[in-house]
């Protein structure tokens, strides 16, 4: 057979993008998706099969149950692979690539039936990490209503006083809870689902991935790092900023400046044909050059020890990385730009806008303030 290699996945495309992209149809249960041919087909419960006949970009909906039919006069009591297997032969093909997550127990039943099951390294659809309008304006879209999401708590935050090392708000001591609870409503409100949203203040901060919980303190650095999807078209936005209730240290001043430089300077450095490794190496000598160095401190890494940026699109974190792993930059893609630095006892500042790659630079998707945010 000339042309592509027939494509399988067996999935469910409310937890596997590779799966929706293909055909634009959510469903919670795995169902059968074959390309071959230039040819998608779907191969669907009688559950799912009138409503993926009506809403799936897809050249065929075939009904499992009829093929399932098919497979009885073969096998007695066919798996779901056997009917598979038949519908491959119906389409001629005896050779199919699949996900490089694909179960391997399905790809081990298929290869019993003699077909060849090649795993394709991930990106699965390379055109993925190309985004089109359609899908650059669905990502703006879920950015925008992230700023609203920031704002909103942020008002909290402005609406709340200082009482000694208490933040309060209607009375009591305001948390990392009640942050998240505004942020999260905020973003259901407009159809979008939070994803483990980060609101860490303090020492909290020093770790990434911290979301944050208690009390929230006077005087210190809050991370917001807020990255929902799009209930909708199921596309991501990512967004952090530092904020301070109070008035920030010098320190931490010093950290903000150097994090802000550094990630202005990344910005700046990004458009088609760059290096992402070397973007990156630029981000991090920014912040070395004014004296903020990164190594392991008392068995802890500090500094900034992560990725300057990554793709943003239907996963959270996609190719292509700008970090350490180079890759080349193309237009179309979309990549955060999030530099930071965490220091034990110090604090911690990340700051994070997403951009569109373009030929001569970038343009930045992201329009909430860096500035001012320092002293609410």
């Amino acid at each position: 057979m000339s042309g592509p290699s027939p494509s399988l996945i067996i999935a469910a495309s409310e937890a596997d993008s590779n799966l929706y992209y293909a055909c634009r149809f959510l469903a919670p249960d795995p169902f059968v998706y074959l390309e071959v041919g230039g040819k998608k087909i779907l191969l669907m419960s009688d559950l799912e099969v009138d409503r993926a006949r009506a809403q799936a970009r897809v050249d065929e909906v075939l009904s499992l149950s009829e093929w399932e039919g098919k497979a009885r006069q073969r096998w007695p009591q066919p798996r779901l692979t056997d009917t598979v297997t038949l519908l491959l032969e119906g389409y001629g093909v005896s050779a199919v690539e699949v996900p490089a997550d694909f179960p391997l127990e399905l790809a081990d039943r298929l290869r019993e039936r003699g077909l060849t099951v090649t795993p394709r390294p991930h990106p699965f659809f390379p055109e993925r990490v190309i985004k089109t309008i359609e899908e650059i304006a669905a990502i703006e879209e879920t950015q925008r209503h992230t700023e609203t999401a920031l704002e909103a708590a942020l008002d909290v935050l402005r609406a709340s006083t200082i009482r000694g090392d208490q933040v309060i708000h209607r009375g009591r001591p305001l948390t990392s809870e009640d942050l998240k609870k505004v942020v999260n409503v905020s973003l259901m409100e407009n159809d979008c689902i939070a994803e483990h949203t980060i609101i860490a203040c303090g020492e909290q901060g020093v770790d990434p991935h911290n979301q944050g919980s208690g009390p929230i303190h006077p005087n210190q650095g809050i991370i917001f790092d807020i990255f929902p999807r799009s209930s909708q078209t199921r596309y991501y936005a990512d967004m952090t900023r530092t904020v301070v209730k109070g008035r920030a240290s010098d320190e931490l001043r010093r950290l903000y400046d150097a994090v802000l430089a550094a990630q202005l300077r990344g910005i700046e450095l990004i458009r088609a044909g760059a290096s992402g490794g070397a973007i990156h190496t630029e981000v991090a000598r920014t912040m070395e050059g004014r004296g903020h160095a990164t190594g392991v401190v008392d068995g802890r890494q500090q500094g900034f020890f992560h990725g300057t940026g990554h793709g943003v699109g239907l996963d959270i974190h996609e190719p292509p990385r700008i970090s350490r792993l180079d890759y080349e930059l193309k237009t179309g893609q979309v990549v955060t730009v999030e530099p930071g630095l965490y220091y034990a006892g110090r604090g911690a500042v990340r700051i994070e806008d997403m951009v569109v790659v373009e030929d001569g630079g970038c343009r930045n998707l992201t329009r909430a303030p860096k500035m001012d945010l320092l002293e609410l």
